[in-house]
């Protein structure tokens, strides 16, 4: 049954065959993206293949403008098969807060077709110099991850003056230098390199609030985008913790290096592998029906409440945590024969941790949660 749920968000639209063509790549050259410290172009090709860049283009652009749990569930599958890929394909939800650009701006984005790649290096917001019909932007951001696939990219700048609140400025791919310093632990693949930029002009009208008013009326683009931002990242761990169940599964008929007892035949791991996959299932079920409900609510003409954005945030945080936990204790079952680099097992617990450091993901995310259900203000930003 949960294989089947996670087959179902290609189903419905014919194309999952070829999707799982693509998750079987995935596995074959995860290798290579760790090496190259990026997921090649050809790869990212098959990515609009697949529909991932499309799926939350808008309708009227041609566009999936897909249920967030049907995106959700594409980056969980392509995440078991390899976090960086799918950190990399999250960014396919990117068009929920591109919406926020006029419509006329959008028009000429999706010219040519609805499978548009972004990326975006949005930290440390930098000072923007106002000119005629724009901006001066000058500096270097952080964290551009899939850049070196990307069709349009994003940088903050900070406009100033009184109530200015920072915002997002585009540009297409080939007027950004990339340079080319991710050297990390885990997520390696995700080539989420700096972006520079020396006093380059940008239109008024191709920047945007992120978060801001979108000026697309469907129903996708009344979803909390900035939650929808840290879902779609937290959902790479639920991947990686099936990932790291199955190799721990695959590994329970065989003896250890000592000689000791089969995996599976020892209580204690049987016990911990209950526990864990216990653990797993209940985190999902809380981050899939907490998406479901603010969606339904949607459709049914609500409002979204601070409520509902604070069970999303919260249910993004916590997912990301027991996916992690579930993968260490997966590590810690395989013993010794986890210990070597070229082991599943070391890829899925250092992709993990790095999932959750990321600043959506962090613990002040459970104060945001803990004083909306206190009915006390938040931080800023929060909701």
């Amino acid at each position: 049954m949960l294989r089947a749920a996670l087959a179902e968000p290609l189903d419905a639209d014919g194309r999952a065959l070829e999707f799982q063509r693509v998750l079987d790549e995935v596995r074959q050259r995860r290798e290579e993206f760790d090496t190259r410290s990026h997921v090649p172009r050809d790869m990212i090709e098959r990515f609009r293949d697949v529909g991932i860049y499309r799926a939350a283009t808008p309708r009227c652009f041609g566009g999936d403008a897909l249920p967030p749990a049907r995106f959700l569930r594409l980056v969980e599958r392509i995440a078991e098969a390899d976090g960086s890929a799918g950190w990399v394909a999250s960014f396919g939800s990117a068009s929920t807060y591109l919406t926020a650009l006029p419509r006329h701006t959008l028009a000429e984005l999706y010219a040519d077709g609805p499978d548009l790649v972004f990326a975006g290096g949005l930290f440390p917001i930098q000072p923007a110099t106002q000119v005629e019909g724009g901006w001066r932007v000058s500096g270097t951001w952080k964290f551009a991850s899939g850049c070196k696939g990307a069709d349009v990219l994003g940088v903050g700048i900070g406009i100033g003056g009184p109530g200015g609140k920072p915002r997002t400025a585009l540009l297409r791919a080939r007027d950004v230098e990339i340079v080319e310093n991710w050297n990390v632990v885990g997520l390696k693949g995700t080539g989420s390199h700096d972006l520079k930029l020396d006093n380059a002009f940008v239109a008024d009208d191709w920047t945007f609030i992120r978060g801001g008013e979108s000026s697309i009326d469907e129903p996708l683009y009344r979803y909390p985008t900035i939650a929808y931002a840290a879902q779609v990242l937290a959902v790479v761990n639920l991947g990686l913790a099936r990932a790291a169940l199955d190799e721990i599964t695959r590994m329970a008929s065989s003896s250890g290096v000592t000689g000791a007892p089969k995996l599976g035949d020892r209580a204690y791991v049987r016990i911990e592998i209950g526990k864990a996959e216990a653990e797993l299932q209940a985190a999902r079920g809380f981050f899939y029906d907490a998406t479901e409900t603010v969606w339904e609510s949607i459709l049914a003409g609500n409002a979204v409440s601070p409520e509902q954005v604070s069970q999303l945030r919260l249910s993004a945080v916590h997912v990301s945590r027991a996916g992690a936990d579930v993968v260490r204790r997966a590590y810690t079952l395989a013993g010794t024969t986890a210990i070597y680099l070229h082991h599943p097992l070391q890829r899925y617990l250092r992709d993990a941790m790095v999932v959750t450091q990321h600043a959506f993901l962090s613990d002040g995310m459970y104060d945001g949660a803990g004083a909306v259900l206190l009915d006390v203000p938040p931080f800023p930003g929060y909701i």
